[in-house]
């Protein structure tokens, strides 16, 4: 009988949610999907945004894109604008004034300051490092994550990932909380792959200030709050 072995593929998201990383977390395999299309209109989406906790309140923070391009580009080719003061200024200034009191901000802060202010340009490679780093801070193992960029492939939509999965040796495909609704079951059993949903339950943790709790933020909010420590025991169930 053929080992099982599970691979997670998902776009490189900018500093992403506790969701992201239970994925890394429970795949054999955890591949970037950095070679794909980038939507051409629309303010932003999960490459270049994430949801903080802005005066109480569960808020977007975006960077801005270069969009001074013509026709289409994939995530891997695009490029945050670069602009005077840089974006960055301005969030870390959101998140110095949201989270100065929270209990962890003087150990997290520093982490997340230097990943913030990367003077790396390019969307892909930008987020990979932040994220990498991260996994790193929770002591995740970082030979498991790979980049569709570096696989030689030819297909799209769902043979694409069947093509991922089994480039990389393996036999399940992880899918997301809601991949029933474009995940075609039929094209995963035709190549022998076995579909997995991720099924995620979000841990709940102490937010300060908060009587309700907030999920769907960035991880740094989970990290100002219970510390990397705390962060890696709330995952560590879904190892």
């Amino acid at each position: 009988m053929m080992k099982e072995k599970v691979v997670a593929i998902h776009q490189p998201n900018f500093f992403p949610w506790l969701g992201f990383f239970d994925k890394i977390i429970r795949a054999d395999v955890f591949i970037f999907l950095d070679d794909v299309q980038f939507p051409k209109t629309g303010g932003g989406v999960w490459s270049n945004r994430m949801k903080m906790l802005i005066s109480g309140t569960a808020s977007w923070v975006t960077a801005p894109i270069d969009r001074n391009y013509s026709g289409m580009r994939n995530i891997n080719e695009m490029h945050f604008l670069e602009s005077t003061p840089p974006w960055q200024i301005k969030t870390m200034k959101s998140l110095e004034n949201s989270y100065k009191k929270y209990p962890f901000y003087g150990d997290i802060m520093p982490f997340i300051e230097p990943l913030l202010h990367n003077t790396e340009t390019n969307i892909a490679d930008y987020n990979i490092f932040a994220i990498t780093q991260i996994c790193n801070l929770l002591e995740l193992n970082l030979t498991k994550l790979k980049r569709s960029s570096e696989i030689q492939t030819t297909e799209s939509s769902n043979e694409l990932l069947c093509e991922l999965t089994t480039a990389v040796g393996g036999n399940i495909y992880m899918c997301g909380g809601g991949a029933g609704g474009y995940q075609d079951e039929a094209v995963f059993k035709e190549r022998g792959i076995q579909l997995l949903y991720q099924s995620f339950k979000h841990p709940v943790y102490p937010q300060k200030g908060q009587e309700e709790f907030v999920p769907g933020l960035s991880i740094i909010d989970a990290l100002m709050n219970v510390g990397a420590k705390g962060v890696a025991e709330l995952l560590q169930p879904k190892i």
